[in-house]
């Protein structure tokens, strides 16, 4: 085990400027122990194992793209809260102008 300490954390939430409860601290230590050991196990693994991007070979999972059709206007737009000129109205954002 590494041995995160409550202090350990308190640097870090420091560090971080977090405001971190003492039951917190307790909590968090606990778990960053957990997380260093476990990412330490990755200091086990046998040197003659080769480096790999992808656990399973990737195939191309694409579909080709094939025109289809689509809702009328008027049957998408029936849902809407509101439409205008047979479009979606939303809210105006970000003070524009029109």
């Amino acid at each position: 085990m590494s041995d995160i300490t409550r202090d350990d954390v308190a640097h870090l939430a420091r560090l971080a400027r977090l405001a971190v409860s003492d039951a917190e601290l307790d909590v968090f230590s606990g778990q960053i122990d957990a997380i260093v050991d476990t990412v330490s196990k990755v200091g086990e693994i046998p040197d003659d194992v080769p480096p790999t991007a992808q656990v399973v070979p990737q195939t191309n999972v694409l579909r080709p793209d094939e025109t289809e059709p689509s809702l009328p206007r008027d049957v998408a737009l029936a849902g809407a809260p509101a439409a205008e000129e047979g479009r979606f109205r939303v809210p105006r954002i970000l003070g524009e102008e029109l």
